[in-house]
């Protein structure tokens, strides 16, 4: 949600033309917020340029505009998830009266095809409507010359000069290899490419315990497809570390293998084309060496920042992080010059708070509005084969921050109306709701279930003051999932209901679980 920016009204109508810049803002970066930003601005007059440029992954792989979250993320990884869904339904439906014959097959390639050109329209549309905003569009690799000025150079190697009154840094990030690793690079590929193959994967190896890992193991396990996660330590850091569990355990549950404290040395190419990857167990010690005809690394991204020569404008940056140091109004340390998305420093990596910070962004320079984005309590949602979705903190966060005497917890677990008829285990199915003692307004809320995506966490959101010893939500919509909010909650401290609970706290009270 914005906010009122407390900046002075000097801070609006920045982008009144001088005449002495090609144009009034520049975009580098053809992602969702770089786009959302270049378009509002453009719709309020101003004379617009983007500049955009994909380096092929190592493996070869590039694509069109549009950023990560249209190529190789929430687009592609969203309908992947869909498609293997859909073979858990295919399965179910034989309950619901359907005769389907079983096993069902996969076909990737037909997959990949309809995805892939799903992906395309969406780039062809993005230039379109640059087009019809009158947004200058360049194909071209941007560099800073100064403060004012980038240099862009073409795929043919032609150098292009564009100067800006106001630029806005939007360039995204990139998956991490982890190049110490002999053959990592010759041989891995990372979510940059997984959605670009025209083949089945096949065996994979997922090296990595971020969402995007366990997203990908998680379709690919669904696909049909021998899937195996090795992780160093926790599953999903940074979320609420019990719901992390639930999640890791439902996918064991569908046959995704768990490689856990291990991390791999080597990989290398067999004459039969598999891979063999050689790893060591950091609990014992041991050496040991498996198979794999695909391994994926997804062990962190990096911001696009190493090739923009952020120097020659005077732009700080994280040193540790590379990523670019902003204020609330998202500029720079170059006052006319702005960073959003996942390349500035301290924000979500999500694409709905990067689009809304660039309409926002735009809206202030052109004097339109004095808001600000509001980055605190943004919903988001993991789509693993039990999908994860939290707003506010989780509870480890909660407990930081307030202490654990003032941090209360509500939690219950619930059965999906689907999964009664196909005698699906709900074991899984759980809700938490974190509150502060003393004030009673609830700090965050964590529903993980088989669709709990689509609309629980934002649910969640609009809790307000809460949760109540009486209940957490009067009504709730039924016959659905989110009703779970209003059925009364058990508080870890309390034995309101009988609940199959891992919780902290219900084990510190010596309430065994049923």
């Amino acid at each position: 949600m914005p906010q009122t920016c407390p900046a002075p009204s000097s801070y609006l109508l920045l982008l009144s033309p001088t005449g002495k810049q090609d144009y009034d803002l520049l975009v580098i970066g053809g992602g969702s917020g770089g786009l959302a930003c270049a378009k509002e601005a453009a719709q309020l007059g101003k004379k617009v340029a983007v500049v955009d440029y994909v380096e092929p992954s190592p493996r070869g792989t590039s694509w069109g505009l549009g950023g990560t979250c249209v190529n190789v993320g929430c687009i592609p990884k969203k309908l992947m998830h869909q498609a293997a869904l859909l073979g858990g339904m295919i399965r179910d439906a034989p309950h619901y009266g359907w005769d389907v014959a079983q096993p069902v097959q996969h076909d990737w390639k037909k997959m990949a095809e309809a995805v892939q050109n799903h992906v395309k329209s969406l780039n062809w549309g993005h230039r379109v409507q640059l087009q019809d905003r009158k947004v200058k569009y360049f194909n071209i690799k941007a560099s800073f010359v100064n403060e004012h000025t980038i240099s862009g150079v073409t795929k043919g190697g032609k150098e292009t000069l564009l100067s800006a009154e106001h630029i806005v840094i939007a360039t995204g990030g990139r998956p991490k290899y982890p190049t110490h690793i002999e053959g990592a690079l010759e041989y891995g590929i990372t979510s940059d490419d997984i959605f670009w193959l025209k083949d089945s994967p096949g065996k994979t190896l997922v090296v990595g315990a971020s969402y995007v890992a366990l997203e990908c193991a998680g379709f690919l396990t669904g696909l049909g497809l021998d899937t195996t996660v090795m992780m160093r330590s926790i599953p999903l850091r940074g979320f609420d570390q019990q719901m992390s569990s639930l999640v890791t355990e439902y996918m064991a549950s569908q046959g995704t293998h768990f490689l856990k404290h291990c991390i791999p040395s080597r990989v290398q190419k067999l004459p039969d084309g598999q891979l063999q990857v050689t790893w060591e167990d950091l609990t014992s010690g041991i050496e040991n060496v498996g198979t794999f005809d695909t391994v994926l690394w997804a062990i962190g991204r990096i911001p696009e920042t190493r090739s923009l020569n952020l120097e020659n404008a005077g732009i700080n940056t994280n040193p540790n992080s590379q990523k670019i140091l902003v204020d609330a109004q998202e500029a720079t340390s170059v006052p006319h010059i702005y960073a959003i998305g996942d390349v500035a420093e301290g924000r979500p990596e999500l694409t709905p708070t990067a689009i809304m910070a660039g309409k926002l962004l735009a809206q202030r320079l052109c004097g339109q509005s004095s808001d600000v984005m509001d980055y605190s309590n943004v919903p988001t949602t993991i789509f693993t084969p039990l999908e994860y979705g939290c707003v506010g903190l989780s509870e480890e966060e909660a407990i930081a921050h307030y202490g654990e005497e003032h941090v209360e917890v509500y939690h219950a677990y619930y059965k999906p109306l689907e999964f009664t008829v196909a005698e699906r285990d709900a074991s899984q199915c759980y809700i938490k709701v974190r509150g502060l003692l003393q004030a009673g307004d609830a700090d965050g809320g964590h529903p993980p279930h088989l669709r709990g995506g689509g609309g629980q966490a934002t649910h969640l959101q609009a809790l307000g003051p809460g949760p109540h010893s009486d209940g957490l939500l009067r009504v709730g919509s039924h016959p659905c999932s989110s009703r779970a909010h209003s059925v009364p909650a058990a508080p870890h401290n309390q034995a309101l209901l009988r609940l199959r609970s891992r919780c902290r706290k219900c084990l510190k009270a010596g309430l065994t679980p049923q």
